[in-house]
């Protein structure tokens, strides 16, 4: 397999008991997981893609009533979508769904397919969301790998550290319950979420602590010590001032110009940066070409009627269709 434990059937058997009796008392409840609705699930697995549970879960409940069914989600204009979708950022989930949303609809008649390649098929839906949909609506034996279902299976059965993908998805395959592999996933991703935590894993609560890799390294004094004086830094590029920044920020302009509102290329420059001026035009029309091809807004000039200060001008709205 790789340096860490051998996955003998004992062992599997072993992992798989111990975590399922731990979900069976511990498991989260969240809204999304009491419907088998492939539709919902969808909902959920895209507004949960980088974003905190607890920022998803008054949209999804807000996006579900406003769109009850994937048709409703279909046959609604994309602007409306994207209007919905705030305040979760990454809007271009929304023209992805909504266009998954669409396919289900044309291709398959309302009724989203439970075949996995099917599901990848499907416009915007990536390896992970097919796989989601195929495991947590239909209960298909298909390995789903997140954030912390590879942390998980990673330090259980290789160590701390990093582990390459194909490892880490053998490894999930292996340990995998044919029979409750929607409990299995669901359980591996609280235990990640609230135990087997990125940094101060509570590895004296985990049921896998006996089974577990790295729960010695954890728990060793060295390892203590050093993880109370680590200092943890981010060096990801700051948010604030990125390109996907502003893209959000002219998303959100347009959002607060009211339904129907459009907005002049240089009014709409006004709203997104402060000190805005002729000069930062050709950014700004560049910035909006580009959301123009990811589908979140849509560019047009107006002809010259003297009766709206829109007109004889590039403006700039949310998609109408």
């Amino acid at each position: 397999m790789t340096a860490g434990i051998a996955l003998t059937a004992a062992r599997v058997a072993q992992v798989q008991a111990a975590l399922l009796a731990w979900f069976a008392v511990h498991q989260r409840d969240m809204p999304w997981r009491r419907t088998r609705d492939p539709y919902l699930v969808l909902v959920s697995e895209v507004m949960l893609q980088q974003t905190q549970v607890s920022r998803v879960l008054p949209k999804y409940e807000e996006f579900r009533k406003r769109f009850p069914t994937v048709r409703d989600l279909a046959e609604a204009p994309v602007g409306e979508v994207i209007r919905a979708w705030a305040p979760l950022g990454y809007n271009l989930r929304a023209v992805r769904l909504h266009r998954a949303a669409q396919a289900i609809v044309e291709r398959h008649g309302g009724e989203a397919p439970k075949d996995l390649a099917a599901l990848r098929a499907l416009p915007g839906i990536g390896e992970y969301s097919a796989a989601a949909m195929a495991c947590f609506a239909f209960d298909q034996p298909v390995v789903v790998v997140d954030t912390n279902v590879r942390r998980v299976v990673g330090r259980v059965v290789v160590g701390d550290g990093a582990v390459a993908a194909r490892t880490i998805h053998d490894a999930a395959q292996r340990l995998l319950p044919r029979d409750s592999a929607r409990d299995w996933h669901l359980a591996l991703m609280d235990l990640g979420a609230t135990v087997c935590t990125a940094r101060n894993p509570a590895c004296r609560e985990c049921p896998l602590r006996m089974v577990c890799t790295a729960t010695p390294t954890f728990l060793s004094p060295k390892s203590r010590l050093a993880e109370s004086r680590g200092a943890y830094r981010v060096n990801a590029k700051p948010f604030i001032g990125s390109r996907r920044y502003f893209r959000g920020r002219v998303v959100q302009a347009l959002r607060d110009a009211g339904p129907g509102g459009v907005l002049r290329l240089s009014a709409l420059g006004r709203a997104v940066k402060p000190g805005f001026t002729e000069s930062d035009l050709p950014w700004l029309a560049g910035l909006v070409e580009e959301l123009v091809r990811d589908g979140l807004v849509e560019l047009q000039t107006v002809p010259w009627t003297g009766d709206s200060e829109a007109t004889g001008a590039s403006i700039v709205r949310l998609p109408r269709a």
